[in-house]
């Protein structure tokens, strides 16, 4: 591959081979387009440490099985890939790494043998924790009986947009979504982590919601710092007696919730040492 030295550059493997930028790819009647069964997963490279980068390679097949594909590369194999493609940009770059499954044929039902795959690697800077707002929104997450909840599948991220965008209608940035008994399920597009009397709390999984890679992380990491955090059902209006909110997620890994429909919170030391944690952790992932 030639080297890719403009920051507004990505890379992108498709049909066998490597493209610069973001090449015209669907068809009207593939399956991915046309019915909506296309699975992604979201990895980083944060200066060149890549972590979890095949756990999220792992679960992107996974989701393609849930879809009925059939990945036509395993997961060592979408891992070197990425680990080819980010050595092509700065080594200071902060990439996200996008790889895709999405059959081209079948009806109704997609033909599993006729999944492709698509890597798509491009320059993304880590956002600054800045903080965000939140709202609970009307737009709940649905059962397991209901959609395909435990893919990562692209179907599933129109009603995400709904609930942000009546969230951002109101004046918040994000939202907080139910799940189908009324229990918090997770803010729009990110799990999240409610801090009480020194504990952490955070929604059980039970199929409404993806276990994120980064969620399940940063227990791991709380948890082995001595932090108690506990996974269970949390109604809403448990939220406001939190001390703090966070949320985490593969796009900005944690970031604070500083404000909770009229209330603030600000940015608080749990929330500072799971992402002092995360960072010091993922920089040892090369």
């Amino acid at each position: 591959m030639r080297e890719v030295i403009s920051h507004d550059k990505s890379l992108t493997f498709a049909n066998g081979k490597w493209h610069e930028g973001n090449p015209a790819l669907l068809h009207p009647r593939d399956h991915g387009l046309w019915l909506g069964s296309a699975v992604f997963d979201g990895a980083r490279s944060l200066g060149g440490a890549l972590p979890d980068l095949l756990a999220h390679c792992q679960r992107l097949i996974k989701s393609g099985e849930l879809m009925g594909l059939k990945s036509p590369v395993s997961a060592d194999e979408i891992a070197r890939l990425s680990r080819e493609a980010v050595s092509n940009f700065h080594p200071e770059s902060d990439l996200y790494i996008c790889p895709l499954l999405y059959p081209s044929g079948g009806f109704i039902v997609p033909d599993p043998e006729s999944t492709e795959f698509v890597l798509h690697v491009s320059i993304s800077p880590l956002p600054e924790p800045r903080g965000f707002s939140s709202t609970i929104t009307s737009f709940r997450r649905p059962a397991l009986d209901m959609a395909p909840t435990e893919a990562k599948a692209s179907c599933l991220y129109p009603n995400v947009a709904r609930s942000i965008r009546e969230a951002n209608g109101k004046g918040f940035d994000t939202g907080i979504s139910l799940d189908p008994a009324g229990n918090v399920a997770e803010f729009s597009y990110a799990n999240l982590f409610m801090c009480e009397d020194g504990a952490v709390h955070t929604p059980v999984i039970n199929g409404t919601f993806l276990n994120g890679i980064t969620r399940q992380r940063i227990i791991q990491l709380l948890r082995a710092d001595g932090i108690e955090v506990i996974e269970r059902a949390i109604r809403p209006q448990e939220l406001d007696g939190a001390s703090e909110l966070f949320a985490s997620g593969n796009y900005a890994k944690l970031s604070p919730c500083i404000r909770l429909e009229n209330r603030e919170l600000g940015s608080g030391p749990i929330y500072n040492r799971a992402r002092e944690l995360y960072l010091k952790w993922a920089a040892t992932c090369y």
